[in-house]
């Protein structure tokens, strides 16, 4: 009966373990970056139906966009694919990142109002830095959107410490029980569905 009592309480405890490290990976990707002119700001994602495929996009590569700055608020252009939406009248403000008609993003500096979804909003000091950065007013401005702050050139002489057989997420995270996603398996990505 011991026996029983403390292997249940073994198999409760690393059950609660590998669905802590899946949460902690999936929460990990709460951050998006924005890179103009080798500057880059990071942005604070919402937790929705857009961001999650568009982070899940960003997983496999970084997304460029060239924006043109529209109506003294904003900087705008379609980012080449769709996102799922769910718009609601809201008052965008200066820094936030929105989804309009399911394709387009647009990078507020100014505030209006309209039928958008939120996507998330830019992490800045001043209203004079964020217009700045953004360019407000000028036109073809190349956008990087990203999962990691910086770009990086080159890699050497990568070592890993990785166990054969195990899944690890993006970010390097052990995860016992993969859902769906992209992941690290014996040294190669791979995608679960």
């Amino acid at each position: 009966m011991r026996k029983t009592i403390l292997s249940l309480a073994a198999m409760l405890l690393v059950g609660c373990s590998a669905s802590n490290e899946v949460t902690m990976a999936q929460n990990m990707t709460d951050k998006m970056y924005i890179t103009i002119d080798n500057k880059t700001l990071p942005v604070t994602l919402v937790d929705n139906a857009a961001t999650q495929a568009l982070v899940e996009r960003l997983q496999s590569s970084s997304v460029s966009v060239t924006l043109n700055s529209s109506g003294g608020f904003e900087i705008w252009g379609a980012l080449g694919f769709s996102l799922p939406t769910s718009n609601q009248q809201i008052t965008a403000q200066p820094g936030d990142v929105i989804l309009y008609n399911g394709s387009n993003i647009c990078l507020f500096y100014g505030s209006n109002s309209w039928s958008y979804t939120r996507l998330g909003h830019i992490e800045y000091t001043t209203q004079a830095e964020l217009e700045e950065f953004l360019k407000a007013g000028q036109s073809n401005i190349n956008v990087m959107l990203s999962l990691t702050a910086g770009t990086t050139t080159a890699i050497d002489n990568v070592r890993t410490a990785c166990e054969p057989g195990v899944y690890y997420t993006m970010s390097g995270l052990k995860v016992a029980h993969p859902t769906h996603g992209i992941y690290i398996k014996d040294g190669q990505k791979i995608f679960i569905q």
